[in-house]
């Protein structure tokens, strides 16, 4: 690493949060998932499938898609991982798993409404999504490497700052440049560029070959600057079956550090909380609200914004103070927003009703009060991560960091089913779309009772010691 400067790896290391955001944020989370879920609910509806029906499916199916991702994830991700440290490799699962994130986010293309193979769409975006979670494991593994153990809890606020930063400027391009709402029209009053026919919805899919190409070349500086610790070593033949046996151990002596059993365990829950507002806020805002695409992604522009800031600000409070108060602070955040949340419906706020004449040019109180929850959502949410990311740096053993990271994937993601099928059964049960999302207050309530035992420094040398 000595031919290439520390500023420059660290700099080219967050090129990778700003290269691979708007994946989340304009596929995931604000673009293409609302439009998503309201060109399957179209098509339910076509078929003879009551309104109200339609859209508690389109939800399901957009839940189950997620579902599906986060098990390949959660199975593969610790032994990746695993093979990552046997090897002393990361940089070549990250030119793999980014050739992933570039096929599946192209193709978004293929979500033609009216004609759309939901499958083959499905099975395409779970690929993209694959190949950005498993980048992202690899690359947070880095961390570490690129400063004293002081500074990390700054370097991943500002990483994560910038990713938002990156999300937010590819959002507000696509909304003005590409994604039309139903008059066909994109945020500035312009059909969507490059002659693509708005009655196709060609600009709101062409999101994902814009996401693709915004990846490929943020990353050249990624790829450019950033060098992995010590010499290569080469793949040995048995490095899968030494990672499995590895793993095993590490599986096995997880009850001899309870601080970072604790930790994997309150991120499992909160995290999960956290990813069903992300995919479900959009969904929601669309079937419940009734916001047309370009309302969304308003919405996400002022979250990320919000996100931005906040996790800037957080990185510098968990450089001071450490990253377990920045991590329950921002915990006790979402649960007030998600309770909000659940209270705004179209006509009401907390079962009080609202005016629905305008009160700020086309938005009703119900629209500002889901805008000012959002807002919290991303300001906290981003924080949120930011943090966790050092916290686990802090708890997991230094000479098996990537296995960590993937450890922390697999607490991610292992119940990743969790938020989407409780909001499912809520939603059928209930047979309310807003009272569908409540399960999230639980899950993070849950999460707060477990950062009880950690300890905000991790775990005693002896500790790390004993399990080597």
């Amino acid at each position: 690493m000595t031919d290439i400067p520390l500023k420059k790896r660290v700099r080219g290391w967050m090129m990778f949060d700003w290269a691979s955001q708007p994946y989340n944020t304009s596929l995931l989370t604000f673009v293409f998932g609302p439009y998503f879920a309201a060109v399957v609910a179209k098509q339910l509806m076509d078929g003879g499938l009551i309104e109200s029906a339609a859209k508690a499916q389109a939800q399901s199916t957009w839940g189950w898609a997620l579902t599906i991702s986060g098990l390949l994830i959660a199975a593969l991700a610790p032994v990746m991982g695993a093979v990552a440290d046997s090897s002393g490799r990361r940089l070549p699962f990250i030119w793999v798993f980014s050739a992933l994130y570039v096929v599946g986010a192209c193709g978004v293309w293929l979500a033609a409404p009216n004609v759309m193979n939901v499958a083959l769409v499905l099975g395409l975006f779970i690929i993209g999504l694959i190949g950005m979670e498993f980048a992202t494991i690899f690359t947070n593994a880095m961390l570490p490497d690129l400063g004293p153990r002081e500074e990390i809890g700054k370097l991943s606020g500002t990483g994560f700052s910038i990713g938002y930063v990156g999300g937010l400027v590819s959002l507000v391009l696509i909304l003005c440049l590409l994604a039309e709402n139903e008059q066909g029209k994109t945020l500035i009053g312009i059909q969507p560029i490059l002659g693509l026919d708005p009655e196709l919805r060609e600009g709101t899919r062409s999101v994902g070959t814009f996401t693709a190409l915004w990846y490929m070349i943020f990353m050249i500086p990624f790829f450019l600057w950033v060098r992995e610790p010590g010499p290569h070593k080469p793949f040995p033949k048995n490095v899968v079956r030494k990672s499995f046996s590895d793993l095993k151990v590490t599986l096995s002596k997880l009850p001899k550090s309870p601080s970072l059993t604790a930790y994997l365990g309150s991120s499992m829950l909160y995290r999960d909380a956290l990813n069903g507002m992300y995919t479900f806020g959009g969904v929601y805002a669309v079937l419940v609200l009734d916001w047309t695409v370009v309302d969304v992604g308003v919405f996400g522009i002022l979250a990320i914004i919000a996100g931005a800031i906040s996790a800037f600000l957080g990185g510098r409070a968990d450089s001071r103070f450490g990253p377990k108060p920045v991590i329950v602070s921002c915990i006790v955040a979402l649960m007030l927003a998600a309770i909000g949340i659940v209270s705004i419906s179209k006509e009401s706020i907390f079962g009080v009703m609202v005016s629905m004449e305008d009160v700020l040019g086309p938005f009703s109180t119900s629209d500002l009060a889901f805008y000012f929850c959002g807002c919290v959502v991303g300001a906290a949410g981003g924080t949120l991560q930011a943090a966790s990311r050092t916290m686990l740096v802090l708890q997991a053993n230094p000479e098996r960091m990537t296995e960590a990271f993937g450890l922390y994937a697999l607490a991610g993601k292992a119940t990743s089913f969790l938020a989407p099928m409780l909001i499912a059964i809520v939603t059928t049960v209930s047979e309310s779309q807003r009272i569908g999302v409540s399960p999230v207050i639980v899950l993070f309530l849950l999460g707060l009772i477990l950062l009880l035992w950690v300890k905000p420094e991790g775990e005693d040398e002896e500790v790390w010691a004993s399990a080597t």
